[in-house]
């Protein structure tokens, strides 16, 4: 590379992730073949519009390659439709606000404070300025559970015009049964956004929220589904032509998605992108993508059973999936962020983050989040989670002795080369 700064901070970049452990749930490390897509030509083309219905000439190439990216999205997932066209997972629930929603509708959402995500309606998010969110949380902090009956009186209450299930720090399954009851009964349309989950959705190892009556899947494509950073709307319905406007209704979803991707909020697709999640999915529709999905669950659920055993109080008392919510100021009476600090010191990447109803503030609040589809990438086992939550708490316990920290440093370091190269 001609230009030696970014040559040398890429070279730094890939040491860290390669001497680190990266327990950040929305993080994994991607296959040569994703980056080889990533870093293609394909970069070069502009391909406004959709495969057979361009603004552009000399798209023979890049219609075949979203071809099969929603090719496979769909069989991933059974859809009737997919758009792979976000450029991220807000983009991609934007685009379905716009699609079925006027302003001033009302939308029905997990809080932020209690897991969800900011695109859930979050005050500080441009959504939130535009429609009505109203929103649910947590019965339980112990168990994770959640009042659905609550839930079904929000609704009775507030007729929203879309139902929304989904999360970016809940550690337990959504029943999305019961949603789909509560939608079908006030005539709500039903959104799962399922960023975090996506890949266990896929494999089987979590529920397929389109098996319960669900119109729309959100999601990203990287965390659990392991491919480049980019966003991915799935529908049920009939696929129309995207440049002629159709009647707003559910059949119709399908095209109301694509003219909400483009034109509604987005310009160019990224078609770089585009074929580098086409690769993932392929590499998802494979065998051994179940197993490893598999084992990022197992590998979460051990990781909190040593994280218990180690005097961390979870929220919901454990993990159904992917990722682990730690209280960590009422376990150590430190806040999340002074142990994200000490633990990212001996090479353990994870965040800070809000517990519901937390007393701390946003910007030291008194969780952590961590999560393990990344470590198992590399190969990591359930085994392999004692030593993890064994250095999280000694980092914790020893966080203002740098001699210690270092020395934990370099028994981390030791670990990783013996785990799989990024």
């Amino acid at each position: 590379m001609r230009d030696k700064q970014i040559e040398e901070l890429i070279k730094a970049e890939k040491k860290r992730q390669t001497d680190g452990l990266e327990l950040i749930p929305s993080e994994n490390y991607v296959s040569s073949d994703v980056l080889q897509a990533l870093g293609s030509v394909f970069t070069n083309k502009y391909s406004e519009g959709y495969p057979g219905r361009r603004y552009y000439g000399g798209q023979e190439n890049t219609d075949q390659v979203e071809q099969l990216a929603i090719d496979r999205a769909k069989k991933l997932f059974k859809a009737d439709h997919a758009n792979v066209q976000p450029h991220s997972g807000a983009q991609a629930n934007e685009a379905v606000y716009y699609a079925w929603c006027e302003p001033g509708d009302t939308i029905l959402a997990m809080d932020l404070a209690h897991g969800g995500h900011l695109t859930h309606g979050a005050p500080v998010t441009r959504s939130a300025r535009e429609y009505n969110f109203i929103r649910y949380g947590i019965k339980n902090i112990d168990t994770g559970e959640i009042d659905y009956e609550e839930i079904r009186q929000l609704a009775l209450k507030h007729k929203p015009k879309i139902i929304l299930a989904g999360f970016s720090a809940y550690p337990r399954e959504l029943d999305y049964e019961k949603f789909a009851e509560i939608g079908n009964e006030v005539g709500a349309m039903l959104m799962a956004d399922m960023s975090h989950i996506a890949g266990l959705i896929v494999s089987g190892v979590a529920k397929n929220p389109f098996d319960y009556g669900f119109h729309v899947i959100t999601t990203t494509t990287h965390k659990t589904l392991r491919g480049p950073r980019g966003g991915l709307i799935l529908s049920r319905g009939i696929v129309g032509n995207p440049l002629k406007k159709p009647e707003k209704t559910l059949e119709n979803l399908p095209t109301l998605i694509d003219r909400a991707v483009f034109p509604g909020t987005q310009g160019g697709p990224h078609m770089h992108t585009i074929a580098a999640k086409a690769v993932a999915f392929g590499e998802a529709l494979q065998p051994e993508f179940k197993d490893y999905a598999e084992q990022i669950v197992k590998n979460a659920k051990r990781l909190a059973e040593e994280l218990q055993k180690r005097g961390f109080k979870l929220v919901t008392g454990g993990t159904s999936n992917h990722l682990i919510l730690a209280d960590i100021h009422s376990s150590f009476g430190i806040d999340g962020k002074e142990a994200e600090i000490a633990m990212d010191k001996i090479g353990l990447t994870l965040n800070a983050n809000a517990i519901p109803d937390d007393p701390l503030p946003r910007f030291r609040p008194s969780g952590i989040r961590l999560g393990t589809p990344a470590v198992t990438t590399r190969g990591a086992k359930e085994d392999d989670m004692e030593k993890i939550a064994e250095w999280m708490r000694r980092s914790i316990d020893n966080r203002d002795n740098d001699d210690e920290l270092a020395e934990l440093r370099k028994e981390v370091m030791e670990f990783c080369h013996t785990l799989r190269d990024i």
